[in-house]
């Protein structure tokens, strides 16, 4: 996912609806060794940065959830099953549009 944004992750507000490319936009800030992937440990940065409780708890949740290939990460290809999960759980609005 080559993704840019020009917001700050700590500034950017989730209480709205956001799009799918702007929830991965988002994301990307979180890859923090720039593989491509996101590992639990970035997901779960992720989660506090929206102020979710048991981050911890969650982000294997999440990565159990949307890991299709088992492999402890969420790459491009996983990314849709992370949105569901976040709609779900972590009570985000993502749109299509």
């Amino acid at each position: 996912m080559a993704i840019r944004n020009n917001v700050p992750a700590a500034t950017r507000s989730l209480d709205a609806d956001m799009t799918v490319d702007e929830f991965k936009e988002w994301l990307r800030r979180f890859d923090t060794d720039r593989d491509g992937r996101i590992s639990r440990e970035e997901l779960r940065r992720a989660m506090r940065a929206i102020r979710a409780r048991f981050t911890g708890w969650r982000s294997r949740q999440g990565i159990s959830y949307a890991d299709a290939d088992g492999d402890g990460y969420i790459d491009d290809s996983e990314v849709d099953g992370l949105i569901e999960f976040a709609q779900k759980n972590l009570g985000l609005k993502i749109v299509a549009y």
